[in-house]
């Protein structure tokens, strides 16, 4: 596995942190990775963190990363949206470390919603 930072992807999710009101997420404390060389077909992006025993070890924050695999740059402009709503929905609203997990918080009904609003928004 190969990983590359993306300004690009960690520019455009903050701005979605920014547009959705996900005020709960540090913009700072949010970035985008670019991976290559996964041998998983259908996965297109996930999220990570460090665990609170790491986070209290190094004295650090929190911190999410985004890793966005080879497959998502294969999805259209609208469905990459998605597939960074949805990570972005794994981040709970204390920003503690942890994730929220697909039932009953992130799931397609919820991106859907959060997309819709992003439309509204930027028709505004």
């Amino acid at each position: 596995m190969k990983y590359a930072f993306s300004e690009t992807y960690t520019l455009k999710t903050r701005e979605l942190i920014e547009k959705l009101g996900f005020n709960h997420i540090p913009l700072e404390r949010l970035s985008c990775v670019i991976s290559k060389g996964t041998k998983r077909k259908r996965v297109i992006a996930r999220i990570h963190t460090i665990g609170k025993a790491m986070q209290i070890g190094m004295q650090a924050e929190s911190f999410y990363v985004i890793e966005l695999m080879e497959p998502f740059f294969k999805q259209s402009e609208e469905d990459q949206t998605k597939t960074l709503i949805h990570e972005l929905l794994h981040v709970p609203h204390n920003f503690g470390g942890g994730f929220r997990h697909h039932k009953p918080f992130v799931n397609k009904r919820t991106v859907e919603q959060h997309f819709s609003r992003l439309q509204e928004v930027k028709n505004d």
